[in-house]
């Protein structure tokens, strides 16, 4: 169960990457879109596990491989944003979010 804090900080992280990524996107990720869906962060606010729905040219596998490359900038821009709000700015790990696949391919299966 998560504590009001974390779902707090959660939440935004969650605002402030999607706008990272937004402004990144078109430099780094050109043709590509990036979507935070969630964040959950441990009891400690150390770390945070990011679920993103990507869409584009690129395969997720090698998206998600870009993304996790560019780490530490990411984070970076994180922490300019989030720094008053926060004692230190939690390490970022990257997930595939496969929600929408799983709900389209469920859809396909009730259809045929």
């Amino acid at each position: 169960m998560e504590t009001t804090r974390q779902q707090k900080i959660a939440r935004l992280i969650q605002k402030d990457l999607g706008e990272i990524f937004q402004a990144m996107g078109r430099d780094f990720f050109p043709g590509d879109m990036i979507t935070v869906t969630k964040v959950y962060i441990t009891p400690d606010l150390f770390l945070a596990k990011v679920y993103l729905s990507l869409f584009g040219k690129t395969a997720k596998k090698e998206l998600l491989q870009h993304i996790s490359m560019h780490k530490k900038e990411i984070r970076l821009k994180l922490g300019n944003r989030i720094h008053n709000q926060v004692r230190s700015i939690p390490d970022l790990e990257f997930f595939i979010d496969d929600s929408l696949d799983y709900i389209e391919n469920i859809e396909n299966l009730l259809k045929g």
